[in-house]
């Protein structure tokens, strides 16, 4: 079925399918819910557009850390385009680069309808996106950011896809303290805390870890895990 032949009105109360395409790494599904979008990555649901406190929190944690006059931004994941629009509408930034691997996230935020939310931001000249896988891109790229604002899966814990466990493992936590300038900062956004993951950012080197959380609706709070480069 192509895109202009799926559904576009709920007729029963159910999500509407907008967009459904096979990614370099599995299916990815952009669905709306009332007022509200979502997407689903290989049957996995991963952010949609009701709240994005957190996913704003992520950027502002990381900035309000960090002393630098016009710092740079590695923004890990586009979604449903919060993190990247907060990051635009502060003037602070400098460079703001977002790496997404998934390319029909690209285009529904470049043509679809999740540019309501990122429409301003990537017209922005201090905006870079990357169609890059982010584990691939840490560890091969020399480039160097003062702050890492990582969400491409539901947490360190729970990982979209299998090769994205590495990036919470000794081996990608090097490879993103590498990727920072010296009092850099790594945010990694979570829908639960991780008390392993705070370890492990600390048998990284990394130093001041603390997890900020924000309260949801229901369940446990969704965090941001936070870490300086020494």
């Amino acid at each position: 079925m192509t895109t202009d032949q799926l559904p576009t009105r709920d007729q029963s109360g159910e999500p509407v399918v907008l967009d459904r395409r096979d990614g370099p790494f599995g299916e990815v599904v952009l669905r709306r819910r009332g007022a509200d979008h979502e997407i689903i990555a290989n049957g996995c649901f991963l952010m949609d557009t009701a709240d994005g406190r957190s996913e704003r929190l992520l950027v502002d944690a990381a900035l309000q850390r960090l002393t630098a006059e016009r710092p740079s931004v590695l923004i890990g994941g586009l979604g449903v385009g919060f993190s990247l629009a907060r990051a635009a509408a502060e003037p602070r930034w400098g460079a703001i680069t977002v790496a997404e691997r998934e390319p029909a996230i690209i285009d529904w935020h470049r043509t679809g309808p999740l540019g309501e939310i990122s429409g301003a931001a990537l017209a922005d000249p201090r905006v870079t996106i990357r169609q890059v896988d982010l584990v691939d891109y840490l560890a091969g790229t020399e480039d160097r950011y003062d702050a890492l604002c990582l969400d491409i899966d539901n947490g360190p814990d729970w990982t979209v896809t299998d090769s994205n466990d590495g990036l919470y493992g000794p081996a990608g936590l090097a490879a993103a303290r590498a990727r920072l300038h010296p009092g850099g900062i790594l945010a990694v956004w979570s829908a639960r805390p991780s008390t392993a993951f705070e370890d492990a950012l600390r048998a990284a080197e990394f130093a001041d870890v603390q997890t900020v959380e924000i309260p949801v609706s229901r369940g446990v709070p969704d965090v941001v895990h936070l870490g300086r480069r020494p």
